[in-house]
C-alpha cells in the first residue's frame, strides 16, 4: 500500500466535506436531534420513576456509541457512493490508487469525522441532560473498537450490494443501521425483544458490546469474556465482509456494471 496515495484519498474527502455544509449534518446536525429525541424520552422515563436513573443513562450512552458504529459505516459506504453520485468511479478505477488503499484511506478519514460527532454528541449531552460518557473511563475503549469494526463489516458488505444491484440499493446504507438498532439491544437489553427474535439478537456481536457497555454503566468491572466472544464474531462479520464484498466486485468488473456510473 502506498501512504501517498491514501493521503490522497483522504484529502479528496476532507475537500468535499469543507466545500459542502449540508455534508456536516451526519456530523452535527442529526446527531444532535438523536440526543434531544432518545434524551427526551429517558427524562420522561425518569419523571414517571423518580430515583430512577437506569433509562437516561441507557438511552444517552447507548445513541452515542451507535453513532460510532454509524460513523465507521458511513465513512465507508457514503465515501463509496460520494463517488457514483458524482459519476467518478470510472476515473477512480483507472488511477494507480487500489482498492485496498481506497477503502483505508476512506476509513480514516472516518476516524476523524467520527472523532468530531463524538464530540458533537459528548457537548449534546453535557449541555441538554448533564450526562457525560467520559466519566466511565477507558472502558469504552473496547467497546468502541469492537463497532468500529462491526461498522466497517456492514459498510463492506453494503458496498457490494451498492456495486451489484446499483443505486436503487444505496437505501441498504441506512435500512441495515436500524436493523443493527433494533436487534442488538442498543438502548435495552436484547431480552425486552420478542422470544423468536432474542435467538438471532444474540447471534450478533454488537449485541454483546452494547451489553457491555450497560455493565460498566451499572459499575460492574468490563466483562471481558463477552467482549471477547463479541470479537470473534466481528472478525468473522469482518472477514465475511471482505469475501463477499470482493465478489461482488469482481462481478461488478465482469459484467461491466461500471457503465451505470459513467
Amino acid at each position: 500500500m502506498s501512504l501517498v496515495r491514501i493521503r490522497a484519498v483522504m484529502l479528496r474527502h476532507w475537500i468535499v466535506l469543507r466545500r459542502a455544509p449540508h455534508r456536516w449534518f451526519e456530523i452535527s446536525f442529526w446527531p444532535v436531534m438523536d440526543v434531544l429525541l432518545w434524551g427526551s424520552v429517558g427524562a420522561y422515563v425518569k419523571q414517571q420513576t423518580p430515583g430512577s436513573q437506569a433509562g437516561t443513562v441507557y438511552l444517552l450512552a447507548g445513541i452515542v456509541m451507535f453513532w460510532t458504529f454509524t460513523q465507521a459505516q458511513f465513512s465507508i459506504a457514503l465515501g463509496v457512493n460520494e463517488e457514483t453520485w458524482t459519476r467518478n468511479i470510472l476515473n477512480v478505477m483507472t488511477t494507480p490508487v487500489k482498492e485496498v488503499e481506497y477503502i483505508v484511506g476512506i476509513a480514516l478519514f472516518g476516524l476523524l469525522k467520527l472523532a468530531l460527532c463524538l464530540l458533537t454528541l459528548t457537548a449534546s449531552t453535557i449541555v441538554f441532560f448533564g450526562f457525560d460518557l467520559s466519566d466511565v473511563g477507558w472502558s469504552v475503549i473496547p467497546i468502541v473498537a469492537l463497532l468500529l469494526i462491526n461498522g466497517w463489516a456492514l459498510a463492506l458488505m453494503v458496498v457490494g450490494l451498492v456495486l451489484r444491484f446499483g443505486q436503487s440499493a444505496e437505501i441498504l446504507i441506512w435500512g441495515f443501521n436500524y436493523v443493527i438498532m433494533a436487534f442488538s439491544g442498543v438502548m435495552v437489553p436484547s431480552s425486552s425483544l420478542p422470544s423468536g427474535l432474542r435467538i438471532v439478537a444474540q447471534q450478533l456481536p454488537t449485541t454483546r458490546a452494547f451489553a457491555a457497555l450497560r455493565a460498566v454503566l451499572d459499575g460492574k468491572p468490563l466483562p471481558w469474556g463477552m467482549l471477547g466472544l463479541s470479537l470473534i464474531g466481528s472478525l468473522v462479520f469482518l472477514a465475511g465482509a471482505i469475501a463477499f464484498s470482493s465478489w461482488l466486485l469482481a462481478v461488478f468488473r465482469k459484467r461491466g456494471f461500471v457503465t451505470r456510473y459513467s
